[in-house]
């Protein structure tokens, strides 16, 4: 059901994994979607809790589902990571990082670079690679003192074969060896939404957010005074998204019910 906002809304901030793909399969004919949304004029920001790819790594993903965007569309939680790092260590320095190449190559285009010598923060995404080594590290500098922040506090990800491990399942894991609590840059905190708003340069109530999990993306959007969307392509089964309060404003399938209802202005 569309709720009378439907007048005001300019662009759609999406999530990426269990809103347009999951693992390697995307979510309905992305292309046609995205043809449907340039028709209805709408401008569109990415934001993915996921910092396991690059940017440039995420514009090429999208092209491969006939999905053209610019890097600037595209804000991950590794963009969030950089810019607390930056605004806490403007000069920069070593980092340990428990994460993919997306989170590595945010930190070094900032001026951080990898190393557990010295480290001014221990910065924790997704690792698919995670080793008892990369723990017991990241646990003896946090004992130690080092900060903590996390990426996003998504316990599980979708994939095709279903949920497996997300970065708030290695959070947790260091939270309990080293009794600290991560900071978190990543959805729910409105960082994401912030740079997406600046970029977009309109009000929050002029965007829409489209998520597949209440506890991140309908939650986050919900703080800083978007439009919601919930999904139910991703994580969260209808009675879950019935139970959400404050409720999201519309309900869906997937992304392409959400396109096909009366947007007419």
């Amino acid at each position: 059901m569309i709720n009378n906002f439907q007048s005001s809304i300019e662009a759609l901030i999406l999530d990426m994994d269990g809103v347009l793909w999951r693992g390697n399969e995307s979510i309905g004919n992305l292309k046609s979607i995205f043809a449907q949304i340039d028709r209805i004029g709408w401008k569109v920001i990415f934001a993915t809790n996921n910092a396991s790819r690059t940017i440039q790594q995420y514009v090429d993903v999208l092209l491969s589902f006939g999905v053209t965007a610019e890097a600037w569309q595209i804000i991950n939680s590794a963009t969030a990571a950089t810019y607390y790092l930056t605004n806490q260590f403007p000069g920069g320095g070593p980092v340990y990082i428990i994460g993919e190449q997306g989170i590595i190559e945010a930190c070094r285009q900032h001026g951080f670079y990898q190393s557990d010598s010295g480290a001014l923060a221990v910065v924790v995404g997704i690792d698919r690679n995670l080793t008892y080594e990369k723990l017991k590290t990241a646990t003896l500098l946090l004992r130690s003192g080092v900060p903590f922040i996390g990426t996003n506090p998504d316990r599980t990800f979708p994939t095709p074969q279903g949920l497996v491990p997300g970065a708030g399942s290695i959070l947790a894991a260091l939270t309990a060896a080293s009794d600290v609590t991560p900071i978190i840059v990543g959805k729910p905190e409105p960082t994401m939404y912030r740079i997406a708003l600046e970029r977009l340069n309109i009000s929050p109530e002029r965007a829409l957010v489209v998520g597949d999990r209440p506890e991140t993306d309908i939650a986050g959007a919900q703080l800083i005074g978007c439009h919601t969307a919930l999904v139910l392509s991703g994580v969260t089964t209808a009675d879950q998204a019935n139970a959400w309060h404050p409720a999201p404003d519309i309900i869906a399938d997937d992304l392409k019910s959400i396109i096909q209802m009366n947007w007419s202005k």
